[in-house]
């Protein structure tokens, strides 16, 4: 579980944010929208006394988060002003509309309580010495910029390839796949798709039959989140294992993760901090995936580099080997400095 930063009680804080857009080199395209943008906060806290301080990436996804666009600046600055309480309010009422800004204040305290050195799980991934292999991802467009996207991904050594689908024609989508299939087994490239939630539950058990047949690793939201009943037929009947990733945000309370878990049975559950509530909440949801005996990988979602080194960092510590769906800070034009680089299908932590 999350541990409290070991702050001494007459350390006063201070804390700051600051907002940057994030632009897009070429526009993000789900089955849901299309991103050319992407508003994000740094929040900054220090000891009143010192230079040192830490820093956490606040990136809601205003179309997909449950934090309030039009107060969330007010929130922020609510927060900064009463920073030196925030063991009393991270996880209150208070700010449980806001999970981005409970994964912001997280980090920030974390990488504070380290020195200020953009370390927030110390680990044997922040040494240098080991990395998180990740999924490489399809982001949509037409036929041949999929094409051109899987091509780079295998050339540049990736064993798991993520494709958006949904948005373009489903034969289209099909031939793309059976393209990779017919060329790579299940055992050289895993396949996963993220429909985020663009089938229609009528016709959905059609598609993922045809994803079975392609062996397919796994689909992320294949229907709308709200639909529980329809999800859990969904998943007690499919023959492509399902994992839940839109379906999670909003569920704040345990005792409502578990009875979500025990209604759907899904195979995965999709992890997403700035989503779902930060580093305590990730927490709670792999212990009951654990009980429950349902898997679960980490992943992004269109974080700035800050916060995208918080969730590596996160996710290594797990110790869960599953490639990661971690984004590599190369979507967007200029970005945050971060110690972390890609090399080949692996995140590193630069020394």
């Amino acid at each position: 579980m999350f541990k409290a930063p070991l702050l001494l009680s007459n350390q006063l804080l201070k804390a700051t944010w600051e907002k940057h857009e994030l632009v897009f080199k070429r526009p993000a395209k789900t089955s849901r929208e299309i991103f050319n943008t992407k508003d994000t906060y740094v929040l900054k806290i220090s000891f009143e006394d010192e230079a040192i301080q830490g820093c956490g990436e606040c990136s809601p996804l205003w179309t997909l988060s449950i934090d309030p666009k039009d107060e969330y600046t007010d929130k922020l600055d609510w927060v900064c002003s009463n920073i030196n309480s925030w063991n009393e309010f991270l996880y209150s009422d208070e700010l449980s509309n806001y999970p981005s800004i409970q994964f912001g204040i997280e980090t920030a305290l974390l990488d504070l309580q380290h020195g200020g050195k953009q370390i927030v799980f110390p680990s044997i991934f922040t040494e240098g010495k080991d990395e998180i292999e990740i999924n490489g991802l399809i982001w949509m467009g037409d036929y041949k910029y999929m094409a051109q996207q899987i091509e780079e991904k295998i050339y540049a050594g990736f064993n798991c390839v993520k494709l958006k689908i949904g948005a373009i024609d489903w034969e289209q989508e099909k031939d793309l796949l059976k393209n990779i299939r017919s060329r790579f087994s299940k055992e050289e490239i895993e396949l996963r798709v993220d429909a985020n939630g663009a089938f229609l539950p009528q016709n959905a058990m059609e598609k993922l039959k045809v994803l079975a047949d392609l062996e397919i690793h796994s689909i992320e939201q294949p229907i709308m989140a709200g639909q529980l009943e329809e999800m859990a037929q969904l998943c007690a009947k499919t023959p492509t294992p399902i994992a839940l990733d839109e379906e999670l945000i909003g569920v704040k309370k345990i005792s409502d993760k578990r009875a979500l878990l025990e209604c759907i049975q899904p195979e995965y559950i999709i992890l997403k901090p700035s989503l779902i509530g930060g580093v305590k909440s990730c927490n709670e949801w792999i212990s009951l995936a654990e009980e429950l005996n349902v898997g679960w990988w980490a992943t992004s979602a269109l974080e700035g580099n800050i916060g995208l080194n918080a969730i590596a960092q996160f996710a290594y510590q797990t110790g869960n080997k599953m490639p990661q769906g971690l984004g590599t800070g190369q979507l967007f034009e200029t970005n945050f400095d971060a110690p972390i680089e890609l090399k080949g299908n692996l995140v590193c932590f630069k020394k």
